[in-house]
């Protein structure tokens, strides 16, 4: 199959080249964006100082809507049953570009925008860069529009502010709900420590919240007339730590205790671990996950209490497009990558001595990395998985923090939230704005994209959102 592909590539490659080098429609995209920039870096300073958790994104979300709204989109709020997710449309007919936006902060990691580890008192930090994403991907919609406008060309731009991606997974939501439906094309970015259009696919996950209910009773006075629900959470945390010996080596499997009582003198009643399970295939996570569950229920059964499960999330994995990596690698390639002044030098040079850098030159920020269509997958998870399995589906990451800064940091944090963040976010919005405008000039790119898709996706794929039919979990974060 990997053949077959190849040489649907190197058909489009040639065939694509002069349409992804430097046009008229792309300069003025990139000079609009540009005169925008610091509009846009505000309003992502802005998202940034919010640093509002998932499914808590009001002001963030606010603030998007508002500004589509202003530049004529139509705005949908409150899509797929969940209140900070929206849809923003403009234009009429066939194709439909879709855009993505994120604009969730994780909880803790409140950071300054300095190469010192120093919290700024707030209760979550922007450490994957989501305030930069959902700007990026706006300004780049925006721009799309007024070409639209200007050029008199059919075709609809769509975009889509999608919360809670850390772990809440809206998008699933939206997926299930029918909003891709009448998408031809999905782009969209991520910030990272390097720039890279690469078709890799991710890690599947399911995470859900399990809840362990014993009886309460004095610790010394009457230790066996209680029965332990934090016995029953170490318990369960034991077998599933014996249980990493017998998983596939590219498993992940994480857990928190959320609860684990109250005082050390009282038998807790009640006690609660938060689990997620990985793997390169949702299938493999599937199969995992039934044998976290079983732990959960050997673990009650032998502590004597009882335990219920409440499902958070569970994504798809990736599924790469090459025809459009190789769209976007170009538009990448003739944008490049992230220019440091000395000041930027002197900030990278400090938070590159930090506990957690990796090694990495400062210099390449600035390089566009090689595309390599492998299709191996990283270390994350994300619910765009989903997205791509119901539409053919691409993006790009961008060095909006220094080299070598892993993500989910106060590093991520610090150069978020300074002029190194906001320009990596100009690259990625000029990337996808130029790219749109290549897929709604060449409709045969997308007809090829979604015959790779459909090749990739199988005959027989019926999608099946890993969360099953629950509502969206909008107080996961409480």
């Amino acid at each position: 199959m990997r053949i077959c592909f190849t040489i649907i590539l190197a058909l489009a490659t040639n065939m694509l080249w002069a349409q992804t080098s430097p046009n008229k429609a792309h300069e003025k995209a990139i000079q609009e964006i540009s005169q925008k920039e610091k509009q846009y870096g505000a309003m992502a300073k802005q998202i940034w100082n919010y640093a509002e958790v998932g499914y808590q994104e009001v002001k963030s979300s606010a603030l998007l809507q508002e500004q589509l709204k202003k530049e004529g989109f139509n705005v949908q709020a409150g899509v797929a049953e969940i209140p900070t997710a929206f849809t923003a449309t403009f234009g009429e007919g066939k194709p439909v570009i879709g855009i993505l936006g994120e604009f969730d902060a994780l909880p803790g990691l409140s950071q300054d925008s300095v190469p010192v580890k120093k919290a700024i008192g707030g209760i979550a930090g922007h450490a994957c860069g989501h305030h930069l994403f959902g700007v990026a991907s706006m300004a780049s919609a925006i721009a799309v529009k007024n070409w639209l406008v200007q050029s008199g060309h059919k075709g609809t731009i769509r975009f889509y502010g999608t919360p809670a991606e850390e772990g809440g997974a809206g998008k699933i939501y939206m997926v299930r709900a029918g909003l891709f439906n009448d998408v031809d094309v999905v782009l969209h970015w991520h910030p990272g420590d390097g720039n890279s259009a690469n078709p890799s696919s991710s890690l599947a996950n399911k995470s859900a919240k399990f809840r362990f209910h014993g009886i309460s009773a004095h610790a010394a006075g009457a230790p066996e007339r209680g029965r332990s629900a934090l016995d029953g959470v170490e318990v369960m945390n034991y077998a599933v730590n014996m249980m990493r010996e017998h998983v596939p080596s590219a498993s992940r499997i994480h857990y928190v205790i959320t609860n684990g009582g109250k005082a050390p003198n009282v038998v807790p009643d009640f006690a609660e671990v938060y689990y997620t399970v990985r793997h390169p295939s949702r299938q493999y996570v599937t199969s995992i996950w039934e044998r976290v569950q079983k732990a959960a229920q050997g673990a009650a059964l032998a502590t004597g209490t009882t335990v219920d499960e409440e499902v958070i999330s569970g994504v798809h994995e990736l599924l790469p497009n090459d025809v459009l990596a190789q769209i976007m690698h170009s538009n990448l390639k003739s944008v490049g990558g992230v220019k440091y002044t000395p000041e930027e030098v002197k900030f990278a040079e400090q938070i590159s001595t930090s506990e957690g850098m990796g090694i990495r030159e400062i210099a390449s920020a600035a390089q566009v990395e090689p595309l390599s269509n492998e299709g191996g997958g990283g270390g994350g998870s994300t619910d765009v998985g989903d997205v791509s399995w119901a539409v053919p589906t691409v993006g790009l990451r961008t060095a909006t923090w220094v080299p070598g800064t892993p993500a989910h940091s106060w590093q991520a944090v610090a150069a978020g939230g300074m002029s190194i963040g906001r320009k990596g976010m100009m690259v990625a919005a000029k990337t996808l704005a130029m790219t749109a405008i290549d897929l709604f000039q060449n409709e045969k790119v997308i007809a090829d994209a979604k015959t790779e898709f459909e090749k990739r996706r199988g005959a027989n794929f019926k999608y099946n959102a890993l969360i099953g039919d629950r509502k969206p979990a909008l107080n996961y974060r409480d």
